[in-house]
């Protein structure tokens, strides 16, 4: 998994560069230039071939500087390049004024207020350089207004599309701005990606996020515990290959169906389980629902829970070492038996109405969760859980660093005790101890046929089926919701949540499990 930084940390690893003498502050500007200009052309290799025109929008920091930058570079390849400058060229930053005066001895630089007239004149492509991760207050309109009269346009953003808050992927807009967005066609970050490129609407400003490499290595970031970066799950977190051995080696997860009626999506969140490569499945079904079940499963078993002292007996099998609750469950259910499955210490996942049924009082279900358990609420869910967290992560953003997903997360999972996976496009998983993880299903990894009744109930299983091969709940969670998303990618649009099961063995194969 690679990393995401915050925009403190991008600051802190660029200045323990510059300050070890490794390099200069101008120097890191001019790769910054040319990474943008290598991303574009590497995209689009017809831009190298001949002269365009480009509009450079510059704002009156750093990335106003890497601006200038890109604007020498295209101009010196024979492009015809106007540029805009928002602020006085004479207070920029030292090592943006640098830059700012070398483009005056190749071009000029028009005044704010007139760089959408320039639409007249047909740009190939639009420069955003106004704002970058250093972005603190909301941007007004004499910044938007312009900004948004590109918004048809070809645009290359630098780090982040202008407004966006780098740590929480918010908008940092004014209201009486218009609230036309910028929506480019790629974004060009350094070093690493920022957390705000994969969150909210972060992750839905641009088609394409492209890292340059600006020369500064491993680039740790000083001071921080490795356990506090938030890592971006791009592929599976564990290995996924099963050994030879027999069906009890590699778990039995045991599922609660609801009564009759509502089974299904527990037949879901089995499948899910079996086919991620759990040893053995079993339903826990209420007598009346026995029928309805058999009908509908061949590799599951069933075994019959009409109360908690069902399932407690049920729990003595020592051989079952994961449970999952709350698909399809019932409050009423989930009430009497939530309670006995976290009482036997098993591995455990909690979704749907197995955390809304604790909705009035969250301090009895977070008194009973234990290590080994797995939260898998979405937004509403989540919402009940933990009201003042979600009012918060609510709250429109006014300055930057904004709240943000991640930190809603990390503070939900220290208050459960267990790891909590924040569904959404933009899904988060934190541990108690603050490791972090984020998975987007944004740019190629865009699936939005998961918008569908019934996939946050396979994932549910997933998780269940990973966890009773033995693997940690952070490392259940994060590779759970990358086989979700791959899955539904395989599939593609028509995807109903029945699908998904059925598209894992593809995917293991293509990840070379054996």
């Amino acid at each position: 998994m690679s990393e995401l930084l915050t925009a403190a940390q991008m600051r802190a690893i660029e200045m323990a560069a510059i300050e070890s003498g490794e390099v200069t502050g101008l120097e890191l500007m001019e790769r910054a230039g040319r990474g943008v200009v290598e991303a574009i052309f590497e995209e689009w290799p017809e831009l190298a071939q001949t002269s365009h025109r480009a509009v450079v929008l510059c704002g009156p920091g750093n990335n106003g500087g890497d601006g200038f930058v890109v604007a020498r570079l295209l101009k010196e390849w024979g492009w015809e390049v106007e540029v805009f400058l928002y602020g006085d060229g004479e207070k920029l930053p030292p090592d943006a004024k640098v830059n700012y005066e070398q483009w005056c001895e190749l071009g000029s630089c028009g005044r704010w207020e007139d760089a959408s007239d320039s639409i007249e004149h047909f740009p190939d492509l639009v420069i955003d350089a106004v704002f970058g991760t250093g972005l603190t207050r909301q941007i007004g309109g004499e910044i938007q207004n312009v900004l948004a009269a590109f918004s048809q346009q070809f645009v290359v953003s630098i780090d982040l599309p202008s407004g966006t808050d780098s740590d929480s992927g918010k908008l940092l807009i004014a209201p009486d701005a218009r609230s036309d967005r910028l929506a480019p066609a790629m974004s060009v970050v350094f070093h690493r990606e920022k957390i705000g490129c994969r969150l909210g609407d972060g992750s839905r400003q641009a088609d394409k996020v492209v890292v340059a490499d600006i020369g500064l290595g491993d680039g740790r970031c000083p001071a921080v515990p490795p356990g506090d970066i938030v890592k971006l799950v791009d592929g599976p977190s564990v290995l996924l290959a099963k050994g030879g051995l027999h069906k009890f080696s590699h778990g039995h997860a045991f599922i609660l169906t609801g009564s009759a009626g509502r089974t299904g999506a527990a037949r879901l969140a089995a499948r899910g389980a079996l086919r991620v490569g759990a040893g053995l499945v079993t339903l826990g079904v209420p007598g009346e629902a026995m029928v309805e079940v058999a009908a509908q499963i061949t590799g599951e078993m069933m075994r019959e829970v009409v109360d908690g002292a069902a399932l407690r007996e049920r729990l003595q099998d020592q051989r079952i070492n994961a449970v999952c609750l709350g698909p399809g469950l019932g409050l009423r259910q989930a009430e009497e038996l939530v309670p006995v499955a976290l009482e036997a210490g098993r591995a455990t996942v909690l979704d749907a109405d197995a955390l809304t049924a604790f909705a009035e009082d969250p301090q009895v279900l977070f008194d009973m969760l234990h290590g080994a358990c797995v939260l898998t609420p979405h937004g509403g869910e989540f919402a009940r859980l933990f009201p003042d967290i979600a009012e918060k992560l609510a709250a429109p953003a006014v300055t930057g660093p904004a709240f943000s997903k991640v930190d809603a997360t990390r503070e939900a999972a220290k208050r459960a005790g267990c790891v909590v996976l924040y569904k959404g496009a933009d899904t988060v998983i934190a541990a108690p101890d603050g490791r972090c993880a984020v998975h987007a299903a944004a740019y190629e990894r865009a699936a939005p046929w998961l918008a569908t009744a019934g996939a946050g109930d396979v994932l549910a299983g997933i998780i269940t089926g990973l966890l009773a091969r033995g693997f940690p709940p952070m490392q259940a969670a994060e590779t759970g919701a990358w086989l979700h998303v791959e899955a539904a990618r395989v599939f593609g649009p028509g995807l109903i949540a029945e699908d998904l099961p059925e598209m894992l063995p593809k995917v293991l194969r293509d990840l070379g499990v054996a």
